[in-house]
């Protein structure tokens, strides 16, 4: 550790707050400096699409440390500040606006955590749509959730439902269009698919697939002002409110103008890291939503959830300070839709079987998800608790399906 005397984050959310935090707990005492675009310290984004969107938790609830932690751990945070370039022959970081102890900064070890931004479609139209990732954005969707009102929400993916279901609590009318024949059938496959498509249209929500969207049309056709409905294959939708939520895209181009080496978006995009998160400079590191990291069981992958920022932001630090670490775990994310509350588990594929215990009626149930070899590549919880380290367990072994319960 003694070698190590400046350490540098470029990102404001959960995979630079933990690498911070561990490597603090792990007895480093050098300096660290968090450059974080948003004017905010580091938060969890999950509760922008749930409990913060709904009004159920603050923004201080969604803060990963205070001010004070910061202060207490000798950690210099500017916030507000954009990392403009990166020399890695100089090892220097070039930032806007310049911070009061001069640029650029200079590092030992450098770790980008600059996540992803939502992909703005094509069409016509597409600006003047709104989309989520900050907590400014977050606060705006609040404001146009109002009762009565036409939402029309462009991507029947994870955000795209977590937004009709908050929308259609606020009591707002609500389309989803997706292009697909179901929404999210990729990852779930068609039964889930179709399980969660019934839920929404359960509760309300206009469901649309198989639409193409050719055009967000605005007051006086002007492409920033406010939406007035969506035009698509099946006709125009009206709306008061159209967010699009269509996918995200890592924040790369840091890294593609420092040279560091980044995957084509047909590979998953991305920063491409090794198993210890380091890039393709040995005094460089990426983690969250930006990387593209070699797990030791399922190959290169991205993965855009709050349990694999936190898990290799973690992991990112432990690799600076010379620790045997690996990206090793297995893929989870979680979802609140309605009714629905779901812990999901690995990596399956759209054309796994999947075999379901417990009641989809009661909608209390386990769904495993197993390749032609009877291998476990996934698992679901709905509604069933405390069961996400067992399903762990269980994903990645060979089964007879027969022994499979819904573990209570």
């Amino acid at each position: 550790m003694t070698e190590l005397q400046q350490t540098v984050i470029v990102g404001g959310g959960l995979a630079a707050a933990h690498a911070i935090t561990t490597l603090r707990e792990e007895g480093y005492d050098g300096a660290i400096t968090l450059i974080g675009a948003e004017d905010h310290l580091p938060y969890e984004r999950p509760p922008l699409s749930k409990s913060y969107l709904s009004g159920k938790k603050s923004f201080a609830d969604a803060l990963v440390h205070d001010q004070a932690w910061y202060d207490e751990h000798d950690v210099r945070v500017l916030t507000g500040t954009t990392a403009t370039g990166i020399d890695l022959a100089s090892r220097t970081v070039t930032l806007e606006p310049a911070p009061p102890l001069g640029d650029p900064l200079t590092y030992d070890a450098l770790l980008l955590a600059t996540g992803a931004e939502p992909k703005v479609p094509g069409f016509p139209g597409a600006g003047a749509a709104s989309y989520l990732r900050t907590v400014e954005d977050a606060d705006a969707l609040k404001k146009a959730f109002v009762p009565g009102g036409r939402a029309v929400l462009v991507g029947g993916g994870w955000i795209g439902l977590e937004l009709a279901a908050a929308a259609r609590q606020a009591g707002m009318e609500v389309t989803v269009l997706e292009a697909a024949p179901l929404p999210l059938a990729g990852v779930l496959g068609e039964e889930m698919a179709q399980y969660l498509t019934d839920l929404h249209r359960g509760h309300g929500v206009d469901i649309r697939t198989g639409v193409t969207v050719e055009a967000i049309e605005t007051v006086d056709g002007h492409p920033h002002l406010a939406p007035t409905g969506v035009r698509t294959s099946e006709g125009t939708f009206d709306a008061d409110l159209v967010v699009v939520a269509v996918g995200a895209a890592p924040r790369t181009s840091l890294a593609e103008q420092a040279g560091l080496g980044v995957a084509p978006p047909e590979d998953g995009g991305g920063i491409t890291v090794d198993q210890h998160l380091r890039a393709t400079d040995p005094h460089v590191w990426a983690a969250g939503d930006v990387a593209l990291a070699v797990n030791t069981v399922l190959g290169p992958l991205r993965v855009e959830h709050w349990d694999n920022a936190i898990r290799q932001g973690k992991a990112a630090a432990k690799s600076i300070l010379g620790q045997e670490v690996a990206y090793d775990w297995l893929p989870y994310f979680y979802t609140d839709q309605f009714d629905f509350g779901m812990e999901y588990v690995g990596h399956g594929s759209a054309s796994d079987t999947v075999e379901v215990r417990g009641s989809l009626e009661d909608g209390e149930f386990i769904a495993y998800w197993l390749d032609p070899d009877h291998k476990v590549t996934a698992a679901m919880n709905v509604n069933i608790w405390d069961v996400s380290d067992r399903l762990r367990e269980i994903v990645g072994s060979t089964v007879d399906p027969g022994t499979l319960t819904d573990l209570r």
